[in-house]
């Protein structure tokens, strides 16, 4: 089991590969709040947590270490994917078009298995809820007819 400080200097060693800032990645130990994520190390599991407002509103535990790897990649390439996406804006396009294919290519970086996880993840999402560009041409032609 790796103390808190090794998994820290682990995933910044990692982060660094992918352009990922100290902003984009978990705390350790305490909890920022907001929304951010945390890891703990308790009872022979790492504990990969979130607080909003005070209030925890998820927590996932394992014993596997790359497994805990893998949630905080998977959140920190999701981060940089979609703040791709917003400098990469295709007009009346499903974000997730580009943000997902940048968030593949930035797990790919990290090693041949994190794509491959991420791959199965990202098919089970598309299977649920598909790209779909109608939403936000609808929202964009509203805009339109109200800006003139």
């Amino acid at each position: 089991m790796r103390s808190l400080r090794e998994i820290d200097a682990d995933v910044r060693a990692l982060a660094r590969r992918i352009g990922a800032s100290p902003d984009d990645l978990p705390t350790y130990g305490v909890s920022r709040d907001f929304g951010y994520p945390h890891v703990e190390v308790e009872h022979g599991f790492y504990h990969y947590v979130v607080v909003e407002r005070g209030q925890e509103v998820s927590r996932r535990f394992t014993d596997d270490y790359d497994e805990l790897l893998y949630w905080i990649l998977r959140d920190a390439t999701r981060i940089l994917a979609f703040r791709f996406e917003l400098h990469h804006r295709i007009e009346d396009q499903d974000c997730r078009r580009i943000a997902f294919a940048k968030q593949m290519e930035l797990m790919k970086q990290l090693g041949p298995e994190m794509g491959e996880r991420l791959e199965k993840d990202m098919a089970d999402i598309l299977r649920l809820a598909p790209y779909d560009d109608e939403p936000t041409k609808a929202v964009n032609r509203m805009r339109r007819s109200q800006a003139s």
